[in-house]
């Protein structure tokens, strides 16, 4: 730790690691604790650019406003632009069903990014130190996790930069005290209700007395984790190149090829972390489960499909309800990512050039007198089937999909073009026989899907 005087050290730390902090504009979440008042003291002496938010979440009755006319009033005395903003993080708790400390965090996020537009800032900053990051390597240590959460809070996270991380609890405090700085305390911090206060309150000062050196110690060791995260980082992305292929929204990852790799598991742990994968047992299960199993993350899906995981974002999943009409004058309509163009024909007027059959997937053209109109586009579904061009008889459409060898994704990317209840088209791929042009056709529809 450093030890002597903390706005030199501080000033030292900025100008090598954060000099963007003395070049653009900033804003600071200030709550009217020592930490963040301290940091404030610190910017402001350091000449940086910053403005102050603050939140008050409405939890600890007229404690709350006290916090913020504290704030208010310090930012007025320094001529620092504040904005405060007061949340009713109980009712958004209720409505999102989340506990009290992640309503009050998702909250104070969104508001914080509005902020950094409104002045037009770079950089959120935050009083997070030295203790902070034992507590929470602490916390993840008795979770169970690997070595990310072993690396504690990271410097910078996107636009959201720690600059107090390297200083102890200690320092801020013996600096607060010599320099008169005032701060308002949280008496919920000396409650040991949350595992956070239980560590630092009970744990972190039975392991100090033990350890004397325990911060400096810590410090050295999360830097060795980071050095070794970094190559562990560089080999996963090496592997990720190897087994992965990615085609449209779909990342295909082979089995045989991880199950190749020195210790599978971890491999796949490493790369699907990035996607909110936890539940790592799932996981496992997936490399030897049917196909068609699927988990998800918040933002992903992950699925077995005979020899590969697919992994996609759960926003470009095809939309299971799409189902819409086509009517008899032509028109265009959007399918997915693609657009169907329909265009009717008079074989009299066009010649009888028009009646080859269409031999791209793109591309159907259907006797237009067999159809009743409206047609119907749909998703295709269990039990479906229809007459193969070229074919004599029907097939069911999973029977089909299997012999075009088609994956699970792609199956689920089919729709169809009925009339009535007859399968007219599985678009993309084959006409049905019933529809198809004769010498016979007066009148010709043509379709043609295309990007």
């Amino acid at each position: 730790m450093h030890m002597g005087n903390l706005s030199a050290d501080f000033q030292s730390h900025i100008d090598h690691h954060f000099p963007e902090l003395m070049e653009g504009k900033s804003v600071l979440a200030v709550s009217g604790g020592i930490d963040s008042m301290v940091l404030c003291e610190l910017l402001f002496r350091s000449r940086a650019t910053f403005s102050v938010a603050h939140c008050n979440f409405q939890l600890r009755g007229s404690e709350s406003f006290d916090d913020e006319q504290f704030v208010i009033k310090r930012c007025k005395d320094l001529r620092l632009e504040i904005h405060v903003k007061r949340f009713d993080t109980r009712q958004y708790a209720d409505e999102k069903r989340l506990s009290i400390q992640m309503a009050a965090r998702e909250l104070r996020y969104t508001w914080f990014n509005k902020i950094l537009d409104q002045t037009g800032s770079a950089f959120l900053i935050t009083a997070h130190h030295a203790d902070d990051n034992l507590e929470t390597f602490l916390i993840n240590l008795s979770r169970g996790t690997g070595i990310n959460g072993l690396t504690g809070i990271p410097e910078r996270t996107g636009n959201i930069v720690r600059p107090l991380l390297p200083f102890s609890r200690e320092e801020i405090l013996n600096f607060a005290k010599s320099s008169g700085i005032e701060w308002r305390e949280d008496h919920s911090n000396s409650e040991n209700e949350y595992l956070r206060n239980q560590i630092r309150n009970q744990l972190v000062p039975v392991m100090k007395e033990t350890f004397p050196s325990l911060l400096y110690s810590f410090n050295k060791t999360m830097s060795h984790l980071k050095e070794t995260r970094s190559i562990a980082e560089d080999r996963l992305r090496e592997a990720w190149l190897n087994v992965c292929e990615t085609k449209g929204h779909v990342t295909c990852i082979d089995i045989s090829k991880v199950q190749s790799l020195g210790n599978p598991r971890a491999y796949l742990y490493g790369m699907l972390n990035d996607f909110g994968f936890t539940q790592w047992e799932d996981i496992e299960e997936l490399l030897s489960a049917q196909s068609g199993k699927m988990i998800f993350s918040d933002t992903h899906r992950l699925l077995k499909d005979r020899e590969h995981l697919m992994l996609q974002k759960t926003e470009t999943l095809p939309d299971k309800d799409l189902d819409f009409l086509i009517l008899e004058d032509g028109d265009s309509y959007p399918i997915g990512l693609k657009e169907l163009r329909i265009k009717r024909f008079s074989v009299k007027e066009n010649g009888r050039t028009i009646i080859q059959s269409c031999k791209e997937r793109n591309l159907a053209c259907l006797d237009a007198d067999r159809l009743i109109f409206p047609l119907r586009v749909r998703k295709w579904q269990k039990g479906d089937y229809f007459y193969p061009i070229g074919m004599n008889g029907s097939k069911k459409l999973s029977k089909f999909f299997k012999d075009e060898k088609l994956s699970v994704p792609e199956k689920e990317n089919i729709w169809l073009l009925c009339s009535g209840k007859e399968v007219v088209w599985v678009i993309g791929l084959r006409i049905d026989e019933r529809f198809k042009v004769t010498e016979k056709t007066e009148n010709v529809l043509r379709l043609e899907l295309i990007k």
